[in-house]
């Protein structure tokens, strides 16, 4: 009401005048809500169509069980006119009314009403006050062009005609004519013709339509004894004003024994469920068009049917002036079967004109396809968490593959394409062994150093994420990284060298299991081109060849412990990037001669925690942000255990189609013997002998001449192992 107040001052219009347009709109809107065709088939006329409004909210108070629908009783009058009364819990919305059926008169009927109040109470019911308003309703009808002149020569027409010639016609004719031309739908009928004729002139076959206007035609007696009556309609009931019980049917005596007692009070073993009125002949008058639901009382019924649940009864009311009774036609309220078993009650018991039985079958029916629905939406829920459940498997694989091969490689390979190999103009490779591993595997168990070399090698993964670079394979103590492949970067010297920086830090918290001092670590990086592709269909493996790899290798095997070996290709690319480095000088290497190498110290500007990927700290300022190789405490490898952060760099990862050359078969014959096949089992062309030759990765490092035959063959057997 507050919101039709604000739209009456903003548009400037009454109460009345908004409520009539809004009932005008809301019949609009149930049409278009899909309530056009149950509208419309509510009556042949106006009268009808009120009169059964009642029965409409009945039923879709089964879908919208919170609904308090309002309540409507029509009357003629022998003028024409209507008196419409209108029951609601609801006040000051009776100006709806007249929108509502005006507009449905209109569309529906082809007529136009006008309705006024007539009369305005409030009457006490059992849920409170109720709006009790009357309306008088009259009818006029509304003609097009078209119809006026047809109406014109219409049946009504000429009858009045043939009023002014009645002297024409006999009497007997006339009254034949007036008694078949009463609907202004009707054919023309002369009134000389036969009675087969008049029948066809008012209903022309396969065009013309029944007259609505008919007289019934009642018999003079009643041809159905009381018996019969009884059983066909085995549930009825008869009573009079004062509720006293006249007559019942044979089914609902069977169920209340206590209505085989004529003149009981039907208000001692019923109560009214709907609508909620008092249980007098007054009230039901009222809502005379209204379905009433009856209950059996439980106190009333038989000893068997004290654990049941309690009949419904559902029916209209039919009130019978002449013997000043009421007629209660109904059937049991019953939706299934197993309603039905529940007051072991059987289909025998219904009538079998009555439409229960076919309700309740079809209604079993209904609940067993929607019992077979939902099977099908439970299976359909399956297989959705099945197939959530198939994405996150698919996505842990594919995480385990992508680390294991370039995101891209492997997207190749599921696609089931060929990896070509690239060539790269320049990367940087890093190797890295314990020291004195052999000695370590020598007086440990197995299980000892597989713990220890897990412990350093997550230190290490995590640092690959860091500084982007990846991860090309571990075999034993060794681990392999290359920065700029297979994503070209101009800054791949950096990230590897601040790799390594990291490494040396994280190394410092694994400690030895034999002395239980940390382990020391070499570390070799060098700089070069190198041809990168997969090598094998089973267990395929992203390999790098190429003489950078065994350069790398070599800078590894001559390094120094917890040092950092750089050749002079790799400082070349450091030398102006804000690190430390110093000269170690000219050295042999085996295979190589004489090269010129360097130490890695430190990176002058980045802070421990940007290398370690840790979060920064305000305090990492000044003198003491400076990276430094000091050893790492328990805490900070907690730290360690964090996301790892990204440490950020001037450039990001460019196209890799600009720098990333396709190869052949060619190229990698020439390069054979300068390879380093990333999956080693002890047998893969990592480095060279003396004489240039492909050597096994176990003959990679320079081993002491007196190495014990025992050691080696424990070494070997351990690298087995793993």
């Amino acid at each position: 009401m507050q919101l039709v107040d604000k739209a009456c001052k903003i548009l400037g219009m009454c109460h009345h005048a908004v409520l009539r347009e809004f009932g005008e709109y809301f019949f609009e809107f149930c049409k278009r809500s899909g309530y056009d065709h149950m509208l419309r088939t509510l009556g042949g006329n106006l009268y009808e169509f009120i009169e059964n409004l009642d029965a409409l909210h009945s039923y879709l108070s089964l879908s919208y069980e919170e609904m308090n629908a309002p309540s409507f009783r029509v009357e003629k009058n022998e003028d024409g006119s209507m008196h419409l009364h209108y029951y609601s819990d609801r006040r000051g919305l009776c100006h709806i009314v007249p929108g509502i059926i005006g507009a449905a008169a209109l569309d529906f009927f082809n007529i136009e009403i006008s309705m006024e109040i007539i009369n305005q109470t409030e009457e006490e019911e059992r849920t409170g006050k109720k709006e009790h308003i009357v309306f008088l309703v009259t009818q006029t009808p509304v003609f097009s062009y078209k119809e006026r002149n047809e109406f014109s020569s219409s049946p009504q027409y000429l009858a009045d005609s043939e009023k002014r010639n009645e002297n024409q016609l006999s009497k007997e004719d006339l009254e034949k004519a007036k008694n078949a031309i009463r609907d202004r739908g009707s054919s023309v009928c002369p009134v000389k013709k036969s009675h087969w004729k008049t029948i066809r002139g008012i209903i022309t076959l396969g065009k013309g339509k029944l007259l609505r206007g008919f007289d019934p035609v009642y018999p003079k007696s009643l041809w159905i004894d009381t018996k019969t009556f009884c059983n066909g309609l085995p549930f009825h009931m008869v009573f009079d004003k004062e509720l006293r019980v006249k007559q019942a049917g044979v089914s609902i005596q069977k169920i209340v024994p206590g209505l085989q007692t004529m003149g009981i009070c039907l208000d001692h073993y019923f109560t009214i469920v709907h609508p909620e009125v008092p249980f007098t002949i007054s009230s039901i008058q009222k809502f005379i068009n209204s379905q009433f639901v009856f209950q059996t009382r439980r106190e009333m019924m038989p000893e068997s049917w004290k654990q049941r649940p309690m009949l419904e009864l559902r029916g209209q009311m039919i009130w019978m002036e002449s013997l000043q009774c009421m007629l209660y036609l109904c059937s049991p309220l019953l939706r299934t079967l197993h309603e039905l078993e529940e007051r072991q009650m059987h289909i025998a018991d219904i009538a079998p004109h009555d439409v229960t039985r076919d309700l309740i079958l079809l209604n079993q029916q209904r609940l067993a396809e929607m019992e077979l629905s939902n099977q099908l939406e439970r299976k359909k829920e399956e297989l959705r968490i099945l197939s959530k459940h198939l994405e996150e498997e698919k996505k842990k694989t594919e995480a385990l593959l992508y680390a294991m091969l370039p995101q891209h490689v492997a997207n190749q390979l599921k696609e089931g394409k060929r990896v070509e190999a690239g060539e790269f103009k320049e990367c940087t490779i890093l190797f890295s062994d314990v020291v004195t591993f052999t000695n370590i595997c020598a007086q440990c168990e197995p299980i000892q150093i597989v713990l220890m070399l897990n412990s350093m090698y997550l230190q290490f993964d995590r640092l690959t994420t860091v500084h982007d670079v990846y991860k090309v394979e571990t075999i034993g103590d060794a681990y392999m990284v290359v920065g700029g492949v297979p994503v070209p970067v101009p800054t791949h010297a950096e990230r590897v060298a601040n790799f390594a920086l990291g490494m040396i830090i994280a190394a410092k918290g694994v400690q030895n299991p034999v002395s239980g001092n940390p382990i020391q670590i070499r570390v070799g990086i060098h700089t070069g081109p190198v041809l990168a592709g997969v090598v094998g269909e089973k267990m395929p493996r992203y390999c790098l060849f190429g003489d950078t790899v065994n350069i790398a290798s070599r800078m590894e095997s001559h390094g120094v412990p917890s040092k950092i070996h750089l050749s002079s290709s790799a400082y070349q690319c450091l030398k102006y990037k804000n690190f430390e480095i110093t000269e170690r000088g000219e050295i042999e290497v085996k295979g190589k001669g004489k090269m010129h190498t360097y130490f890695l110290i430190r990176n002058k500007t980045a802070t421990e925690n940007e290398i370690m990927g840790r979060p920064m700290k305000d305090l990492d300022s000044g003198h003491e942000s400076v990276q430094s190789l000091q050893e790492v405490t328990q805490t900070q490898l907690e730290k360690d255990q964090t996301p790892a952060i990204a440490m950020k760099y001037i450039d990001g990862p460019t196209d890799t189609q600009n720098s990333l050359r396709r190869g052949n078969q060619a190229k990698i014959a020439n390069l054979t013997g300068k390879t380093y096949n990333s999956r080693s089992d002890g047998s893969l062309h990592g480095n060279q002998h003396a004489d240039g030759g492909p050597c096994p990765l176990n003959q990679r490092r320079v081993k002491p001449a007196t190495e014990e035959p025992q050691i080696r063959n424990v070494r070997s057997n351990f690298c087995t192992l793993l």
